[in-house]
């Protein structure tokens, strides 16, 4: 780490330059040091600094709602314009940045602990055994293209993915995949996130809602949240009838200038669409269908960023699981050491002082 460029006196990440309070209290001086930052990290995938806003045709796939211009790419690099029209080869509903791989219960799914296939929760309506579902699995569905670019990303697999545009699976091969399994009782998209290529993801999900039978197979999302919300809707749909679930990756607080800085993008639409599907929370008591976890960087996301997600949860709905994760040093973040043991259970306290009725510390072998 080095000494914060602008205050000079509290530690900054190297690639970032620029210390958490700076970035608060003084995000216009601190701007130039993250778009710095936020374009050498793009310009490796040969991609938009931020999503595109001048002239052009908008994009409405996912929240950021790119207007890209003649000739242009969006954000993610999937849609781009050519003579006027939004073009895509992949993320549409008949193909995807895709590969998928089995992985047998219990997951590392951040809402293990409260899932029904990590708990057998809702069984035997939505699980098909009543506790963990040992000898069954969840198709993990990674997807390559994110609406995000954390500077601390944990699946930096995507990002080759959106430079290669490869692999791909349409979206039959893909229904076929999973439906030939007997032994898989979920489903969950990440990556990346899911935003990026939500045509897709629905199209599939609602085909293996469609032909499962009376088989149980649950939709679950792992997502940034900044969907477009009309997409999110349709999906959330699907989620909430399966007896699956849909995890926001709630990086920092409610219209905080750090959302911008690690991650490059407002986080105004992601909370936005946490808020809207606490009516789809409401609706099935048996499995929590909303769920929210924060990952712990060390030196960014401090106890007062913390205090002001867990707030926001609480005010919506107490019930509403919460993970706090652990962090390891990775990617363009790579210096800033992991997050203590003490900082995670300070958290955790503040959750249950809070009110929050589910709340767990994730990763904790990384705890130190």
């Amino acid at each position: 780490m080095i000494e914060c460029k602008l205050c000079a006196e509290r530690l900054a990440a190297k690639e970032l330059k620029v210390c958490s309070e700076c970035i608060r209290n003084c995000f216009d001086e601190a701007f130039k040091f993250i778009e710095e930052a936020q374009t050498k990290a793009r310009g490796e995938l040969d991609l938009p600094t931020f999503p595109p806003k001048g002239k052009g045709i908008k994009c409405g796939i996912c929240g950021n709602e790119c207007i890209i211009g003649d000739g242009e790419v969006g954000y993610c690099g999937l849609s781009r314009n050519e003579g006027g029209r939004i073009i895509r080869e992949v993320g549409t509903e008949d193909v995807g940045l895709v590969f998928g791989y089995k992985d047998y219960h219990v997951t590392n799914c951040t809402a293990s602990f409260v899932c029904a296939g990590g708990t057998g929760a809702g069984y035997p309506k939505y699980a098909v055994r009543n506790g963990p579902e040992i000898g069954f699995a969840n198709a993990s569905l990674f997807l390559g293209s994110c609406s995000y670019h954390c500077l601390y990303c944990q699946n930096t697999d995507w990002h080759q993915m959106s430079m290669k545009k490869e692999p791909r699976m349409s979206t039959e091969e893909l229904v076929d995949w999973i439906l030939r399994d007997d032994e898989f009782t979920c489903v969950c998209w990440f990556g990346g996130s899911p935003e990026t290529q939500a045509p897709f993801v629905y199209q599939v999900s609602r085909l293996l809602s469609e032909r499962k039978g009376n088989r149980i197979l649950r939709i679950c999302l792992e997502t940034n949240g900044n969907f477009a919300w009309h997409w999110l809707k349709r999906i959330a749909e699907l989620s909430l009838e399966s007896g699956g679930g849909i995890k926001f990756d709630l990086k920092c607080a409610p219209g905080s200038k750090l959302n911008i800085a690690l991650s490059g993008i407002d986080n105004t639409v992601a909370y936005r669409n946490f808020e809207r599907l606490v009516e789809f929370h409401r609706e099935r008591k048996e499995v929590p269908f909303l769920r929210a976890s924060t990952l712990l960087v060390p030196h960014y996301i401090d106890l007062e960023e913390v205090k002001r997600i867990i707030h926001f949860i609480a005010e919506l709905d107490k019930s509403i699981p919460y993970n706090l994760l652990a962090f390891y040093p990775c990617y363009m973040l790579a210096d800033l050491g992991f997050t203590s043991k003490k900082f995670a259970l300070e958290c955790l306290q503040a959750a249950k002082e809070a009110g929050l009725e589910k709340v767990t510390v994730g990763n904790v072998h990384l705890l130190t």
